[in-house]
């Protein structure tokens, strides 16, 4: 396998358009293409998987280690790996560029194509990229920049900067996406709204994969990929012979694969959807409800009567759950949206969930949990907050750019349940994942 890091000097750049249009021309070429998203995000990897019609993989030095990082890496397979990275090219945990895109590529040896969308300038833009190759930090010396994609302009302004970036930064220039407003990917409170619920993705990204073909020199682009190294994965755990009931519909969709392939080695997933269906799968060891829209989707999940009351009573009878962010809120007694309306949920823990106008404990956190004598790595990413009468095991802790720290509680324990805001990764959690597994109040 080749690959290549699509990045880009911010959010919003272009990055997830262009990488999707990449992944689908180079399918259109035959290539079998493999999707890495870097950093925590859910969301874009779920769009990978669309495109590709295989599980994408994220990449987070933070949450997983950089021996979790090249043992998921390894763990994806076909010709071309393409990278996604986050936010922009240096844009790390702090106020240099630690767990950033840069970092990841630096740790997996891969070179770095720049997605830029520029507007109204010319030279300055020559100036930004030159600050973009020279730039330099106690962990990234150098990075291996090939060249440079633009989006979202016509082609006439193309032309001319092209002519620019080539003269005065000495890079190369692949080609441009033009402007074309049906490419556009929607957005809501937490970021693009989901692959499953853009009922033309299919056309937006065909149509941008034709751009690219007709605009962009795919064959000098790959002759820019590097071969991919390979990396040890020693990440796997016993078979437990446990039935796990996952959730996974459109309201309860943010699993990192790595951890659902942790579990299935625990036994064997069900999946299930609290939207849909009736009850839980019978007979089951463990139930794992991850993070999503529940208050997207409070009406339905509130109308299914039967799931709520089937995942109550068998939480009351003590089967070991897992809940993060969204599987938190789905288990209060109800969720208030922000027009006042309220949706009874399942009424496990006692108390409700009320959405926030504003990013709640937002970011990469540290988490010592009651009973764990290990620390875990997590991330928060709601606008909503709970209010629960019940015990917490969480004591979370977030140091800031200044050197501040931010500490909380969450994590609510009761009978065999637990479930929190915070994300984690097992890879670097191990004895997380195992604790979930042989938790017995």
């Amino acid at each position: 396998m080749k690959g290549i890091v699509l990045a880009s000097n911010c959010s919003g750049g272009g990055k997830t358009t262009t990488t999707l249009g990449i992944m689908k021309a180079l399918m259109k070429k035959g290539y079998d293409v493999q999707g890495y998203k870097v950093g925590p995000d859910y969301i874009d990897s779920a769009f990978h998987k669309h495109i590709t019609k295989k599980p994408s993989r994220n990449l987070d030095l933070f949450l997983m280690g950089e021996e979790g990082v090249k043992a998921s890496f390894s763990r994806g397979t076909g010709d071309v790996a393409i990278v996604e990275g986050v936010m922009g090219l240096y844009d790390g945990k702090g106020i240099n560029s630690e767990f950033s895109t840069a970092h990841v590529a630096k740790v997996l040896d891969l070179p770095i194509i720049l997605i830029l969308s520029p507007k109204a300038q010319s030279a300055t833009l020559a100036a930004e990229i030159q600050g973009i190759l020279n730039y330099k930090d106690e962990f990234i010396k150098n990075t291996n920049i090939k060249g440079v994609i633009l989006n979202n302009i016509a082609p006439g302004y193309y032309n001319l900067l092209k002519t620019i970036i080539e003269t005065h930064c000495k890079i190369k220039v692949y080609g441009y996406i033009p402007k074309d407003k049906e490419l556009t990917l929607e957005s809501r409170h937490l970021g693009l709204v989901q692959c499953s619920e853009t009922d033309d993705i299919d056309y937006k990204i065909d149509k941008c994969s034709n751009h690219i073909l007709e605009n962009i020199n795919i064959n000098s682009l790959m002759a820019d990929l590097k071969q991919c190294d390979t990396y040890d994965d020693k990440y796997h755990v016993k078979n437990r012979n446990f039935n796990i009931a996952v959730a996974k519909d459109e309201a309860f969709s943010f699993y990192y694969r790595e951890n659902l392939e942790l579990l299935q080695e625990c036994g064997n997933i069900i999946y299930f959807s609290p939207l849909k269906d009736k009850i839980l799968p019978q007979n089951i060891d463990f139930l794992y409800i991850g993070g999503g829209y529940p208050e997207v989707f409070g009406k339905e999940l509130c109308d299914n009567i039967t799931m709520r009351n089937s995942i109550k009573d068998a939480l009351e009878k003590g089967l070991k759950c897992y809940a993060e962010c969204g599987g938190l809120m789905y288990l209060t007694e109800g969720i208030e949206d922000l027009n006042g309306n309220y949706y009874e949920m399942v009424g496990f823990f006692k108390g409700k969930t009320e959405m926030t106008t504003r990013l709640q404990n937002f970011g990469y956190c540290t988490n010592e949990i009651d009973g764990l004598k290990k620390s875990i790595n997590g991330h928060e990413f709601h606008k909503s907050k709970v209010s629960l009468n019940e015990k917490t095991v969480y004591n979370v802790t977030k140091s800031g750019f200044d050197g501040k720290i931010k500490k909380w509680t969450c994590g609510y324990l009761k009978k065999n349940t637990l479930a929190g805001y915070c994300h984690t990764h097992f890879f670097s959690n191990m004895d997380f994942l195992n604790f979930l597994m042989e938790n017995d109040n």
